[in-house]
């Protein structure tokens, strides 16, 4: 708890994770209702290209999370 206090460890991957499960239900909703609405294969394909862009989004993210922990590996192999 102490760690998370005092910004040692990020939870910001966490919540990451869960946005991309959001990002991914909101996609799905969106695309069935395109069907319905008569664009069916428009949201036939928006499906799959819509969970690859925020697919995509979140790596964006949790790469920025992953450079910070590498640059604190080298700081700490470095300070040695």
């Amino acid at each position: 708890m102490n760690d998370i206090l005092n910004f040692r460890k990020m939870i910001t991957p966490v919540i990451i994770q869960g946005l991309f499960l959001l990002g991914c239900l909101m996609v799905i909703i969106y695309g069935i209702m395109m069907m319905a609405n008569g664009q069916f294969l428009m949201g036939l394909f928006s499906v799959p290209i819509g969970i690859i862009v925020v697919r995509v989004y979140c790596e964006l993210m949790i790469l920025l999370f992953r450079i910070h922990g590498t640059l604190e590996e080298i700081r700490d192999n470095t300070a040695r």
